[in-house]
Formats: C-alpha cells, sequence, structure tokens
C-alpha cells in the first residue's frame, strides 16, 4: 500500500510527466523540421491552435483555453524547473544501463539516437538545417 509521501511522489512525476510531453509537444507544433517558427507561434499558442482543430473551438473557446494555460505556465515552469535535475539524473542511469546491455556497434547507433532526439528536441538537427525546401 502506498503511504501519503510515496503517492505524493507518484502525483508529482505524473504531473511532471505531463508537464513536460505538453511543453515537448507545444515547442514540437511551433516549429517546422528546420527549427523555424511556422509563424503561428510555438508552446500555449500551438496547443490552443491544435485543440481549434481538433475540437472546432469557437473564437470565445480558444480565449479561454489560451487564458487557461497562460495562468498555469508559471505553476508548470516552477515545477518543471524543480524536477528538472532529477529527471536528468535518472534519465542519464537509465540510459547508462540501457548501454550496458548492448554491444560496442549498438551502443553506437544507440547514442547516435540519442543525439538525434536531443537535436529534433531543440529544433537544431544538423541534418534538418542542410536540407532546403522540406518541411
Amino acid at each position: 500500500m502506498l503511504n501519503r509521501s510515496k503517492l505524493a511522489a507518484l502525483m508529482l512525476l505524473a504531473a511532471v510527466f505531463v508537464a513536460g510531453a505538453a511543453a515537448g509537444w507545444g515547442v514540437r507544433e511551433g516549429t517546422d523540421h528546420r527549427g523555424r517558427g511556422r509563424g503561428r507561434g510555438g508552446g500555449p499558442d500551438a496547443m490552443v491552435n491544435h485543440l481549434g482543430r481538433e475540437l472546432d473551438l469557437t473564437p470565445a473557446q480558444r480565449d479561454s483555453v489560451r487564458a487557461i494555460f497562460a495562468r498555469h505556465h508559471p505553476e508548470i515552469e516552477a515545477l518543471w524547473a524543480e524536477m528538472r535535475p532529477r529527471f536528468d539524473s535518472i534519465k542519464a542511469r537509465v540510459r547508462a544501463e540501457i548501454s550496458g546491455q548492448l554491444t560496442a556497434d549498438q551502443q553506437t547507433r544507440y547514442q547516435r539516437l540519442l543525439d538525434d532526439a536531443e537535436h529534433r528536441r531543440r529544433g537544431d538537427s544538423a541534418k534538418a538545417k542542410g536540407e532546403g525546401g522540406r518541411d
């Protein structure tokens, strides 16, 4: 059975996961494959636009959803700033353990996959920068 502190930690972890996923999704939606803005904005605006398209939101609903994102943004940022070091530490341990299960060739390929994912996350992939005219 979970005690209060473990339950609180799990809830916090779930909140961080959701916040990180939402932030990552917003960044991805707000940039094209070359890391330049699509002109519709990133972050909350991209999420509002996506929800607007998928849910056929009225202009008033879009404004309300945008206000909700704006109102909770400082909380999400504060939580992420607090949890980021712990998350990075766990991520490093998981990656090291996975790498330890791989052959030398697989380790090289695994590191390349991780590097590519990091470049995409940042929006600064050297490969994507070299590609002209592709979306």
